[in-house]
């Protein structure tokens, strides 16, 4: 018998292996959407043995499971016993070797010689005219149009779409059946709800020219819809059994048995017909019941836990968190989706009812948001109405407006819906009808209450991210609302195709039994009409939701934003000043008009100043449901968009909009099964539970209500003086300072009261969760660093989130668990550079203001505010005191999470890499006595530096001599191994010095900006002198990837040979070829290959930097420039290489990260992690350290830099990349003598290096001895061996630690600081953010702003003279040798090399086996 070929019988594994397989299709859009994309049509029974599902975790090692290429591994050696043989016994007494247990954290084996590859993207298809029907010429718009046509059953549309994919060559067939089958479901659906002959009939027709004249492969779908067609149409027998011969002969043999086996589109009564007009096919006996995509082990059983709850009485009644004065619709509209937990009886926990309600309460949270908005509005409205208040209130409550905004916008959006049917007619279309042909048919797949719901929602929620006061940029404002328009309108498409079901039925042969109907009707048709039997049988899923193209994003919410600028209203009422009476007027809530910014003019949407008024006292709150913890443990993760919530949609990669390689190559991945490590780790740190620690909740909500200044919490009413306004007589200058100090106190007003606005609603989330036990899904960022999804209350959120949280699970103290308590409590408290015993002590040192601060925490003494982190010292606090009140504190269960800090653990990465012993004590890799501080070391070194420039005289360092702290050099060192600019560096100094010495400027006559461009470089040499071997690493991974982003692939070499350069898609002109020869820019915009490594857990990085295309976006409020990233751009080189070193120890820190997590959960240790902070605890943090430890040293007792020159040697084998060398040297001489008697351009040199070395590779002699005698540029370099005369790449002074830019510290760039700084504070607005995810820009002409020059200038030439001054002090030696000259840049000449890389740097004596010993490396 045949086996049941379901669809779960195919598994992610095979389904992304088959998709790698074929070559990659033109259009990214068909790329993208694995779900729906067939790539094989059908095959024989003897092909369809049932594929493996990806083996679970749970599940032992199978040799079936082996993999290839970079996953290559020997399964049986994949668990083995955890040998702590290296440790102290007494670490780990609890936790024994388990041999039954899998080792989940183990390091499976990468071969870095065959790296995980995909193919090199071709060119994207050239985007043509919209075409008199309002089909638009580009392939990703098309394909978008087409979804959203099939989901509004707007058929004749999608048809229309469908013939003109079918015209474009470059889409390959099997896309193009695909989107067929796509479209033949669909009208069937539409013939079984309204069955019509003539639908039926144009149905057979369009499969007639589509699929049989074209010639497309069918798969075992497309016969079964067209079989499905037949029985719904037809009724004569005779013309019946015509069509069912006919269709049933293209699919012979097995082919047929998979097209009958299709329950979801064929029933049993249609298979009956079928079978009885050709009897060689008949239902198989089967004992098992029919399979579905949902896995047995999700019923749950449906019983309620009747688990009483042990709450103290006292939370019964817990506090209303006060709310900021007449704030309205955001926050109550968060209330209204939180209500739910109000409904309940206060002492009920979710986790104690049934998986099923849990998982009912989870969705209605996740989807509860839009509608609760809408709900809260019309509730008020009504109030307002039945007290006959609604038209005499203006701005009592925004609320009930929202409502009335909401109808007219509801009203509007009806009547826009109308016109994109009546566009979609039109034989002649207008430029306005053409843009509702483009964006109708997605505003159709929501409805106008909906969208009127959601442009209201996500404008007010746009403007106040913004500040309500200067209004939004327009393109940030369509970018935000399109943004959220597209997550509503798939995430209700996702609810209405959530219960779709594969269906299969068992079919087999009849033995005996033949049709010379169907071998007569076979012999007719040819066999280029028959379903391949070579191709797979994979039937088209529920298409996954189809990202808006960015267009397609600008049109929808220009066209939404557009609506509601003409709809909302706002009652302003004046006091008439001659009557004083009162008058009133509806205003426009929003206006579109154009602002003059940076010599710019940009489109603006600004508000009314009543709506301003009403909106400071209101914060916005709306759009959080889905963002809430889970009161469930998160899905698991299994594919790239499926895990974490249960509905709301998330990535596994946080990727920027329109960033196609990190994708591709997740799931790629995905498919081998390397992702496999990554999902269990991110599900570990989903599983972990918590709750809301109350003693700190109830102290946290006591000092909210009062409105007084506590902690990081701002005063309701912060006391912000204002200067008293100067005399017009008096100096200008004087007033010019007078209107910066204004607008710096209103600016600190308005970040204080978002603060507020912002904690008020992380305050209302763990009011509504502080009964229950939540989880936080996370998921990574593209270098594999983990993320919780919740935005607004998780553990990575500032001090006083992290005191509210605490763990679900308790944990005895034990033995060592009130040591590690005491000690968390000194880390907290600021006192962690001090050795274990001394931090101990530290805490019983201060028992009484432990005891103190847990009894009175607002009226004792309040020794807790002292801290470093107050509200988590409190938390500490009552933990400590409620743990030494017990009568045995080993048995006391504690909730407390307890810390484990590294010390800057980017530098403990380089360390290691590099074998640096100096820097390796720095940073604690060393055992020793006491924790060793690099900070502190830094700022010592700093301070010797001053020391020397003081007995010079030197001004800046009299300015700042006493005034270095660990403090201020902290956050630049930290940062300055992940790529910290000179420029960024400052900008941190300067803040430290701005928050410690507010009037250092004043006193010391120079700016502070100034002051830390001085102190930052000395911290920069600093460093370069400390981390010598981290110092070395860092540059040579900056060089081996400058040369990556310079080279050109095999293939790209390949089709440049064979074809010639492809053109770039922003220069392909459709009616006018201009023939002209290829240059040097042709070549270097081929540059594409982005730098791609894979982590020690097999995740392949893609760095997303690319040199994108713009766009024009004509839409109905002004022309916008898109972004429209491809794969085929070309990198950004600068970007590329400046990013490479961080992004790298980035990656290795999440490998150490995610290793542990799964270390702690095989031993059964509660486990969380902000980056380089990891939680357990307190019984449990020796076991966790000892993880930490082997986690690392398993991570760099490997090669990991040999392995990643192996992967690069691998993965651009066969490049060639264009190098400089330096003019003078003897190979350039040779070289340039070369030239001038070849006369070859730059292709012509590359095209022969790439024969060259084709030559040499052959097999044949006689070739070889032809690649020997050409003469190349790099064949005269390799004669030479003239390694030495390549110049440096450029941007490699960004990247070695330590290093200052040439001229970044010169009198010009410090003067340009200080201006650009005074400048920024007279605007009063920080510089404009531009939303780069959706890649949205004004396009408006440049204006110069003629601008006074001359203020500021004697100020400016009092700098350049003090600078002058000090071309020969200690400073200007120690940062630049050279004085202010600019250095001549270096000439070089460019040569096409065959790619290779520089030498490793010589490894360093430290030996990472020792750190297991060192005490410090976590603490």
């Amino acid at each position: 018998m045949l086996l049941r070929p379901g669809r779960r019988n195919f598994s992610l594994q095979h389904a992304s292996i088959s998709r790698l397989s074929r070559p990659v299709a033109r259009t990214p859009s068909l790329a993208s959407l694995p779900s729906q994309v067939c790539r094989k049509c059908l095959v024989t029974h003897t092909q369809l043995g049932p594929s493996r599902r990806r083996r679970s975790f749970g599940s032992p090692a199978s040799p079936s499971n082996a993999r290839t290429l970079a996953t290559a591994m020997d399964d049986a050696h994949l668990y083995h016993v955890t040998s702590y043989d290296t440790l102290k016994s007494s670490i780990l007494p609890q936790y024994q070797p388990i041999t039954s247990l899998p080792r989940h954290h183990d390091l499976r084996p990468i071969d870095p010689s065959a790296p995980l590859m995909v193919q090199e993207p071709s060119s994207p298809i050239p985007r043509a005219r919209t075409n008199p029907h309002g089909i638009p010429g580009d392939v990703d718009e098309m394909i978008a149009i087409f979804d959203a046509c099939l989901r509004i059953a707007n058929l004749d549309r999608a048809a229309l779409v469908l013939k003109r994919l079918g015209t474009i060559d470059e889409i390959p067939g099997h896309d193009l059946i695909l989107l067929g089958n796509r479209y033949l479901r669909a009208s069937l659906e539409q013939l079984r709800l309204h069955p019509d002959k003539r639908r039926a009939e144009e149905l057979h027709k369009w499969y007639e020219l589509f699929v049989r004249s074209k010639g497309l492969p069918q798969t075992a779908e497309t016969v079964a819809c067209m079989l499905k067609a037949s029985l719904l149409s037809e009724h004569q027998p005779d013309r019946l059994d015509r069509l069912v011969t006919r269709y049933m002969s293209m699919a012979p043999g097995d082919a047929g048995l998979r097209v009958l086996s299709m329950a979801d589109i064929l029933n049993d009564q249609d298979l009956a017909v079928i079978t009885d007009i050709c009897p060689t096919y008949n239902l198989a006996p089967d004992t098992t019941p029919a399979t579905s995509d949902i896995p047995a082990d999700e019923v749950q059983d449906a019983s309620t836990a009747n688990t009483t709850s042990t709450k103290n009485t006292s939370e019964d009644n817990v506090p209303e968190v006060l709310a900021t004065p007449q704030k309205g619709f955001g926050l109550k509209t968060l209330k209204q989706t939180l209500t739910l937990f109000d409904k309940m009886p206060q002492d009920c926990d979710i986790s104690t009812l049934s998986r099923e309600q849990q998982r009912e309460i989870q969705a209605r949270l996740e989807r509860d948001c839009i509608d609760a908005a809408v709900e809260r509005w019309r509730e008020e409205n009504e109030s307002l109405k039945k007290m006959g208040l609604n038209s005499s209130v203006s701005s009592a409550s925004l609320n009930s407006r929202l409502y009335d905004w909401q109808l007219a916008l509801e009203a509007r959006l009806t009547e826009e819906m109308q016109k994109v049917e009546e566009a979609e007619a039109k034989p002649k279309k207008t430029p306005e009808d053409y843009d509702r042909c483009l964006y109708g048919p997605f505003l159709r797949m929501s409805t106008p209450t909906r969208l009127a719901a959601v442009t209201i929602l996500g404008t007010l929620s746009a403007t106040t991210m913004a500040g309500i006061d200067r209004g939004i940029a327009l393109s940030s404002a369509i970018s935000s609302l399109a943004k959220l328009a597209e997550e509503d309108i798939q995430s209700q498409a996702m609810l209405r195709t959530s219960k779709f079901k594969s269906k299969k039925r068992r079919v087999v042969h009849v033995p005996g039994k033949s049709s010379k109907k169907l071998d007569a009707a076979r012999a007719e048709l040819g066999p280029e009409s028959q379903v391949a039997p070579e191709t797979a049988t994979k039937q088209t899923d529920p298409a996954p939701d189809t990202p808006w193209p960015v267009a397609v994003k600008a049109r929808v919410g220009a066209a939404l934003l557009s609506a509601l600028i003409d709809t909302a209203r706002i009652k302003v009422v004046k006091e008439h000043p001659d009557t004083k009476t009162l008058i009133s007027q509806y205003q426009p809530a929003f206006s579109h008009a154009t602002q003059l910014r940076r010599g710019k003019k940009i489109g603006m949407v600004l508000l009314n100043k009543e709506l301003v008024t009403i909106m400071k006292r209101e914060p916005q709150g709306d759009f959080l449901a889905k963002h809430l913890p889970m009161v469930v443990e998160p899905e698991p993760w299994s594919k790239f968009d499926k895990g974490g919530f249960l509905e709301s949609s998330a990535n596994l990669v946080r990727i920027k909009h329109g960033d196609k390689d990190q994708r591709i190559y997740t799931e790629a991945a995905i498919g081998r099964g390397d992702m496999d490590q990554v999902f269990k780790g991110l599900d570990v740190l989903g599983k972990t539970g918590w709750r809301i620690n109350t003693s700190v909740f109830n102290v946290m909500l006591e000092v909210w209500n009062s409105g007084e200044p506590v902690a990081n919490i701002p005063a309701l009413n912060p006391d912000i003086p204002i200067p008293t306004e100067p005399l017009s007589s008096a100096d200008p200058t004087e007033r010019r300072n007078w209107i910066r100090a204004v607008k710096a106190a209103e600016n600190e007003r308005g970040g204080l009261h978002s603060v507020r606005c912002f904690i008020n609603f992380q305050l209302e989330i763990a009011r509504a969760f502080r009964n229950q036990t939540f989880y936080f899904p996370h998921n990574i960022d593209f270098r594999g660093r983990a993320y919780p999804l919740p935005t607004y209350l998780n553990h990575m959120g500032a001090d006083h989130v992290r005191g509210l949280l605490r763990f679900a699970k308790g944990k005895e103290l034990g033995e060592h668990g009130l040591k590690w308590l005491k000690v968390h409590l000194a880390n907290v408290y600021g006192f962690d550079k001090a050795s274990l015993k001394e931090r101990e002590s530290f805490a019983m040192d201060n028992v009484v203001n432990i005891f103190d601060s847990a009894t009175k925490p607002l009226t004792g003494n309040r020794w807790w505010l002292q801290a470093e982190d107050p509200w988590q010292c409190l938390a500490t606090c009552f933990e400590l005191k409620a743990a030494l009140e017990s009568p045995d504190p080993a048995n006391f269960v504690s909730h407390l999470p307890v810390h484990q800090d590294g010390t800057c653990n980017g530098l403990q990465h380089y360390a290691a890499l590099g074998g640096d012993s100096w820097g390796a004590r720095q940073v604690n890799l060393e055992p020793g006595d006491k924790p060793a501080d690099v900070y502190s070391a830094v700022a010592d070194i700093v301070k010797g530096y001053i020391a020397k420039d003081v007995e010079a005289g030197h001004p800046f360092a009299l300015a700042v001599n006493g005034k270095i702290t660990r403090k201020v050099v902290k956050q630049t060192v930290m940062t300055n191994v992940y790529g910290v600019t000179f420029q960024g560096a400052k900008k941190q100094v300067c803040k430290q010095l701005d928050a410690l010495y507010p009037n250092l400027p004043q006193e010391s006559g120079f700016s502070a900006i100034v002051l830390a461009s001085y102190i930052a470089s000395l911290i920069f040499k600093a460093l370069s002198s400390m981390f010598r071997g981290a110092h070395d690493i860092q540059y040579w991974l900056g060089e081996i990837g400058g040369r990556v982003c310079r080279a050109l692939s095999a293939e790209q070499l390949e089709r440049i040979a064979s074809t010639g350069i492809i053109p770039n898609s922003s220069k392909v002109k459709k009616f006018k070829i201009n023939e002209k020869k290829d240059t040097t820019d042709d070549l270097l915009a081929q540059f594409r290959a982005t730098i791609v490594w894979t982590t020690p857990l097999k995740m392949p990085v893609a760095q997303p930097y690319r040199k994108s295309g713009t766009r024009v976006i004509k839409t109905s409020l002004q022309d916008l420039t898109l972004t429209v990233p491809e794969r085929s751009d070309p990198v950004n080189r600068k970007k590329q290489l400046q990013a490479f070193p961080p992004n790298f120890i980035h990656s290795l820190d999440a490998t150490h990260m995610l290793l542990s997590a799964l270390e702690c959960h095989d031993l059964g240790l509660e486990f969380a992690a902000v980056h380089d902070s990891f939680w357990t605890h307190a019984a449990n943090v020796d076991a966790m350290n000892a993880v930490l430890r082997d986690a690392f040293v398993r991570i760099h007792e490997e090669d990991v830099i040999g392995r990643l020159a192996a992967e690069f040697e691998a993965r651009y084998k066969g490049s060639i990349y264009l190098a400089k060398v330096n003019q003078g040297t003897e190979v350039e001489k040779r070289i340039s003598a070369w030239r001038k008697k070849a006369r070859w351009s730059t292709k012509d040199e590359l095209l022969a290096e790439y024969e060259r070395q084709r030559l040499l590779k052959s097999q044949d002699r006689a070739e070889v001895e032809r690649g020997r005698q050409m003469v190349t540029p790099a064949s005269i370099f390799e004669d030479m061996s003239a390694a030495d005369a390549l110049a440096e790449p450029e941007d490699m002074q960004e990247i070695r630690l330590g290093d200052i830019p040439e001229g970044a510290n010169s009198i010009e760039a410090i003067k340009a600081e200080e201006e650009a700084a005074a400048a920024a504070e007279a605007s009063g607005f920080a510089a404009e953010v531009v939303d780069e995810e959706d890649g949205m820009l004004d396009d408006h002409d440049a204006v110069a702003a003629d601008e006074s020059a001359g203020e500021g200038d004697a100020e400016s030439a009092r700098l350049s003279g003090v600078l002058e001054k000090l071309k020969r002090s200690h400073f200007d030696n120690v940062v630049n040798a050279t004085g202010t000259k600019k250095k001549a840049a270096t000439k070089t000449i460019q040569i096409w090399l065959p790619l290779s890389f520089p030498a490793i740097p010589a490894k360093g004596d430290f030996d990472v086996q020792r750190l297991r010993k060192s005490e410090y490396f976590f603490s």
